[in-house]
């Protein structure tokens, strides 16, 4: 995590308990030193930060500190909920937490008016009841397709024929009530997009894809350029 966006964390969530904060609790909760916190601290009070307290006892913001809001209409400030709730509903439980978060700090900075606006439920996204039970760690393959590494798993297809895969993971897309992964598969030397719910037995290899990997997704995408939903609709 960046500094800055470590130190805007720690405003935040003293923003949001609203009590005495120790040292040890941000500490845990940014992943850093105490003896960080207390760095991170002195200079958010240098900057003019209305923190009160000191080391050993604990810090309070008073209230009335705002961060500058940012600039939304009502249609963004309703998109941005929706979006974030459906993530928070739908996702792995790490992408999840990670939405909920993502609402709390942009409802922090919004005007009192928008804030009323994403807190309504004019916009809301149902719990998951329609998803097929999904095994694999959807979070480990997210950060396979960030790192470029292989992943190798087990799959039953529509006929219930089973095999084992080694693929490329390009993605990781919501199509529907369905998560799943376009990949180029190593076994059928072509390009498949594979269902998580029907994959078993997730190892991420050692092994990292290079460029490649992005070659392909380019070429893959102009060729359904005139229907981008094709590019997930390949044989599995």
């Amino acid at each position: 995590m960046r500094r800055a966006d470590r130190l805007f964390d720690i405003v935040e969530y003293m923003r949001r308990h609203r009590r005495v904060v120790t040292a040890d609790e941000l500490a845990g909760k940014m992943e850093v030193s105490v003896r960080t916190i207390y760095r991170d601290i002195a200079d958010l009070q240098a900057s003019r930060v209305p923190i009160e307290g000191e080391a050993g006892i604990g810090y309070l913001l008073r209230p009335g500190y705002d961060l500058p809001p940012l600039m939304f209409t009502e249609d963004e400030a309703e998109a941005l909920a929706l979006g974030a709730r459906i993530v928070a509903s739908w996702a792995d439980d790490e992408l999840a937490e990670s939405a909920r978060a993502v609402l709390a700090k942009l409802r922090a900075v919004l005007p009192p008016p928008l804030q009323k606006q994403m807190d309504a439920f004019g916009v809301m996204a149902p719990p998951d009841h329609y998803r097929a039970e999904i095994v694999v760690d959807l979070a480990a393959i997210r950060k396979a397709v960030r790192r470029r590494a292989k992943i190798r798993f087990g799959y039953v297809n529509a006929k219930g024929e089973q095999s084992e895969r080694t693929v490329w993971p390009l993605s990781l897309a919501f199509y529907g009530h369905v998560w799943i992964v376009p990949a180029w598969c190593e076994k059928r030397e072509a390009f498949r997009v594979f269902r998580a719910d029907r994959m078993r037995d997730l190892n991420i290899r050692e092994e990292d894809v290079l460029t490649e990997r992005d070659v392909i997704l380019e070429e893959r995408a102009q060729r359904t350029d005139s229907d981008p939903g094709a590019l997930f609709m390949e044989q599995r």
